[in-house]
């Protein structure tokens, strides 16, 4: 096995070559690609090859799968009688009648158990390159969420839950407590008693209060074991600090000012209590203020201020990256210092006298749009480094830096001037239409070299004729006949146009050979030289820019760096939306994305994708900077570091911490005995034969395991009744001449041929074999051959098959070779898992097929449940293979058309202002529309799906700010835009749609050919 195939299974490397197939090949499919990729061994190029090569229809169905004659051999088949005729390969059906005994049975469970282990091995690898890189909200809608949902796992730093638009806490919380410095601050703190009993205010009391809760949380943040915190008693303190803190999302940089504030004057008292009034003693004032030195000249008098500073703001409009938005901050108009006054210009600069270890930069990406009298989000791209230098801010740098802005000055002087220089040769010409210089002399020379036509023997004397043939007449071949030369005279008759004539491109009429050359030998001259002086113009120009772009890559001034520690994300719009973070875990050498309760691995480029801005409405807000000292401090976390912590914080953190843990215990507790009660219970009519079964069968096959697979292979034998009580009838003959044996072995055979050849037809859109019989889809997906074989024996063992005298005979022996059949011959988990996944294909076809006639009918909201679980259901079996499930394309594609009616259904609910319709709107988004938009925005959301969800943001955000929306329906679409827009991961569930169970695989299969038939013929869906 290659290093590339032996990467798939460690997450970023496996997603870097999927991604790289996805933008190769224009595939969006993960499972799909991540299986080609495991097809070529992790080759790169050969599963580019393959994915771009055209295929068969049938190329998955060439896979080797058991021959009609091959269960002869097998473990199986050595329980019925034996044929003496076998043929190769099924090649008609009298070849599939003949039986093969050549086959040992050593070699038939060696091949399979060989199979089987590498398709489990397989299926497992797929399933964990599946679901390492990410956790979905929960795999299917109304799934209980396991206990292992509540835990922690090896101190994987714990998320934080959304108490009702609370995304902003979550995000300034989790990227501060990520600074080890900022968390030993909090965790030690402690005042004085006599100083807690001078605080008499209630903003001292409500700061002492909050800084206690924050540190309960933090403490929990460290030791807890489970996967989340919740933060409500901290938050419950905030309520004074907002307006309505209930009801709207806070603007980070808001929440973050007064909380650097509370912080500041809970630890000033502490300072005070040994040095009053010294701010410089504060360890927030230390830890995030600093200071810079604003120079500059007004009305001609120069003036100097020095100011602290904790958040730096920072413009993003007209800035490409961070370090053009700092420069502009920086720097606002001109400075020139001169022994005049008059000769001064106004205008100011910063500079930064003192840097705070955390260094913390808010972005200003929302402005007020006058013409609608509300704020606006500037969606504009913004790029920013993992590590910047700040020495070019630094006030100690100040000549230096001023002598490269002048540098950088003169230097964008030049460019102007080359590239006006440059214009003149690239839009050459005095009049409106103009062109480059080199290329209107390509075009006179082209002209001067063009031959003219010969002169026509004819009337007309030396004029030539508009119309040509394609062949010019001086290139025509010595010996022409006449007739041909007669015609060409006919072609320069104005009045005789024969088809196939072009016209033909200007020409002198008369040029001589020294014109000729004379004129071509300076045209090209003239060309070669305006080319090159064009080329000359752009290297100059390129090489310009380059200075400047390297003008501060001076080594001087790389010693003070800054490294990128949290980037705190918005998406949405102005008035509402969602906040998460991005965090380098200094320890572990990786991105973390901070998503609420979730904690999940990223990646740099999702941190581009998602924070710089100008591809959708996601983009970085708030960028967080840390010195390298801090840096290295956070590096040098050892392992254990956080355990070491937690037995370090003070008795009565410590006791909280083990409460918290002792109450997650309970709960657990509490949770498995309302389980319990919750079991299902099996199906009557599987039970009662499922009875009769395993006391046939023995004790050793009496397990849960051995229960369940027996009760669906005997559902599976009642759905194919039909199918295996008209091959018992084909039977007659062999049953009166030769006894029950040979007329079961005679069915057997004939049946599996049946279903054999079935199982290799080509598909088509309008027909699934694997519908019609539980053999087909097996065949088709190459399962191990002693589950094909017992399968099909259980199916003349059903009960149900007592028509006639025959018949119960039939059934009888087929008993009897059950009975037979030992432990060690057949697997019988695999076995219940092969019949799992078929039930579960069965479901997923009905709830298709049931979704697909509801969208007809355009009932919406019923189609989309059904669609929603055949999508989720589906995903499970096409991680197995691609022929385990249904077209994901389809389902996708219905599911979203039915998502983006349906929202179409809501939005006109809603703005229709009566009571009932809004409310009946609501419903609707918060019952249907949201779930679904939800579950579709996980990691792997394709670009169709994407472009559906921002569709439907879209709509409900353009009614922000209406006039025909009263206050009350302004208020109501507040409370609904942050679900709209917040992708957290919240466990969704719906209500599972009513459950539909055609027993006659005739009757499904007709219907999926009418359904099929009707949308791949419509013209308003068109199916990918």
């Amino acid at each position: 096995m290659t290093a590339e195939l032996r990467a798939l299974g460690g997450g970023g490397d496996c997603q870097m070559l999927v991604n790289q197939l996805k933008e190769i090949t224009g595939i969006q499919d993960s499972a799909f690609l991540q299986a080609a990729l495991k097809a070529a061994n992790g080759d790169l190029t050969e599963a580019v090859t393959f994915l771009t090569e055209e295929h068969d229809d049938e190329a998955i169905l060439d896979r080797p799968v058991g021959e009609p004659a091959a269960w002869e051999g097998s473990t199986l088949g050595k329980h019925l009688p034996q044929r003496t005729a076998n043929a190769p390969a099924p090649k008609s059906q009298d070849d599939l009648c003949a039986a093969s005994t050549s086959r040992s049975l050593e070699s038939a469970k060696a091949q399979t158990a060989g199979r089987d282990g590498a398709e489990r091995l397989q299926e497992a690898d797929t399933v964990e390159i599946k679901y390492r890189s990410k956790r979905k909200r929960c795999d299917v809608w109304g799934e209980i969420l396991k206990q292992s949902d509540w835990r922690r796992v090896d101190n994987w730093p714990v998320g934080m839950k959304n108490i009702g638009n609370t995304c902003w806490f979550s995000a300034v919380i989790q990227s501060l407590f990520q600074l080890p410095e900022f968390r030993r601050l909090v965790l030690g703190y402690s005042l004085p008693q006599n100083v807690l009993e001078s605080c008499h205010s209630h903003a001292e009391k409500r700061n002492i209060a909050f800084m206690q809760e924050l540190q309960c949380l933090f403490a929990l943040m460290l030791g807890t074991c489970r996967k989340f915190v919740d933060p409500s008693a901290a938050l419950e303190l905030l309520k004074d600090a907002f307006r309505s803190a209930e009801e709207q999302q806070q603007d980070v940089s808001e929440f973050t000012h007064k909380l650097l504030d509370w912080l500041e004057d809970t630890f000033q008292l502490a300072v005070n209590a040994k040095r009053p009034g010294d701010k410089s003693e504060n360890p927030m004032v230390q830890l995030f203020y600093g200071t810079y030195l604003t120079e500059g000249v007004h009305e001609g008098n120069a003036f100097s201020k020095m100011e602290p500073f904790g958040q730096y703001p920072l413009q993003v409009n007209g800035y490409r990256n961070l370090s053009e938005c700092l420069e502009g901050a920086m720097v606002e108009g001109e400075m020139e210092e001169a022994a005049t006054a008059q000769s001064v210009k106004y205008g100011q600069e910063r500079w930064f006298t003192k840097l705070p270890p955390v260094l913390t930069f808010e972005l200003s990406r929302f402005e007020f749009n006058q013409s609608l009298g509300q704020p606006e989000k500037i969606h504009t791209r913004l790029e920013f480094s993992q590590t910047i230098y700040m020495d070019r801010f630094l006030h100690c740098n100040k000549e230096l830096i001023r002598m490269k802005r002048e540098e950088i000055k003169r230097l964008k002087e030049k460019v102007v001037l080359l590239q006006k220089q440059l214009e003149r040769y690239l839009q050459y010409g005095s009049g409106p239409a103009r062109c480059p210089l080199p290329d209107m002399l390509q075009y006179v020379l082209e002209f001067i070299t063009t031959r003219p036509a010969a002169a026509l023997p004819s009337a007309q004397g030396p004029q030539v004729g508009l119309l040509q043939p394609q062949t010019q007449l001086d290139s025509r071949p010595e010996g022409q006949d006449t007739e041909t030369e007669g015609q060409a005279c006919l072609l320069a008759s104005p009045s005789v146009q024969p088809p196939g004539t072009v016209l033909q491109p200007p020409a002198p009429r008369v040029v001589s050979e020294a014109e000729l050359e004379l004129v071509q030998t300076c045209l090209q001259r003239w060309r070669q030289e305006t080319e090159q002086d064009v080329q000359d113009l752009k290297e100059s120009i390129a090489r310009i820019n380059l200075s400047i772009e390297q003008m501060y890559c001076d080594p001087l001034l790389q010693q003070v760096p800054y490294h990128l520690h949290a980037v705190l994300v918005h998406q949405g719009q102005a008035n509402a939306g969602h906040y998460w973070a991005f965090i380098y875990n200094q320890p572990r050498r990786s991105w973390l994305k901070y998503n609420d309760i979730s904690v999940t691995d990223s990646s740099w480029e999702e941190l581009e994708r998602d924070s710089f801005g100008g591809l959708k409405n996601a983009s970085a807000y708030c960028l967080m900077y840390i010195s390298d000292a801090v840096a290295h401090l956070a590096a040098d976390e050892a392992e254990g570091q956080l355990q070491r912590e937690v037995e370090a914080l003070p008795p009565e953190l410590w006791q909280y911490i083990q409460e918290d843990n002792w109450r997650l215990e309970q709960e657990a507790e509490e949770w498995e005995e309302e389980q319990s009660c919750k079991i299902p219970q099996m199906e009557p009519s599987p039970a009662s034969e499922l009875q009769e079964l395993s006391s046939e069968s023995g004790s050793d096959q009496s397990s849960g395991c051995t229960q369940r697979a027996r009760a669906l292979s005997a559902e599976h034998a009642r759905i194919a009744q039909e199918q295996t009580a008209k091959a018992i009838a084909n039977c007659a003959g062999a049953y009166e001449m030769n006894g029950v044996e040979a007329a079961l072995c005679k069915a057997f055979h004939e049946e599996y041929s049946r279903l054999y050849l079935l199982a290799k037809e080509t598909p088509t859109p309008q027909n699934d074999a694997r519908l019609q019989h539980v053999l087909i889809y097996f065949l088709q997906n190459n399962a191990p051959q002693q589950v094909v074989e017992r399968t099909l024996l259980e199916q003349f063992a059903d009960k149900n098959l007592s028509y006639d005298e025959r018949s119960i005979s039939i059934m009888k022996v087929a008993r009897a070779k059950l009975r037979e059949i030992g432990p060690d011959d057949v697997d019988m988990e695999e076995y219940r898992r092969w019949h799992e996944d078929y039930s579960l294909f069965r479901k997923v076809s009905v709830y298709l097929l049931t979704g697909l006639e509801l969208y007809q009918n355009r009932k919406y909201q019923e189609s989309l449940t059904y669609l929603v679980y055949a999508y989720q259901s589906n995903a499970k079996l096409l991680l197995k293979g691609a022929r385990r499930g249904v077209s994901e394309p389809l389902i996708a594609l219905y599911r979203r058309e039915c998502l983006l009616k349906l929202n179409e259904v809501a939005a006109s609910l809603f703005v229709s202002r009566e009571e009932a319709c809004v409310a009946q709107g609501i419903s609707i988004l918060n019952e249907s529309v949201i779930p679904c938009m939800h579950l579709m925005s996980d990691f792997e959301i394709c670009r169709e799906d994407m472009d559906a969800i921002q569709v439907m943001r879209n709509v409900w955000c353009s009614y922000l700010g209406r006039e025909d929306m009263d206050e009350k329906l302004q208020l109501k679409l507040g409370e609904l835009l942050p679900r709209l827009l917040d992708s957290s991961t919240e466990v969704i569930v719906l209500k599972e749609p009513p459950k539909i169970r055609p027993n006659s695989p005739y009757d499904l299969c007709s219907r999926f050919a009418a359904v099929m038939e009707s949308i791949h013929g419509a013209s308003t869906v068109a199916v990918k």
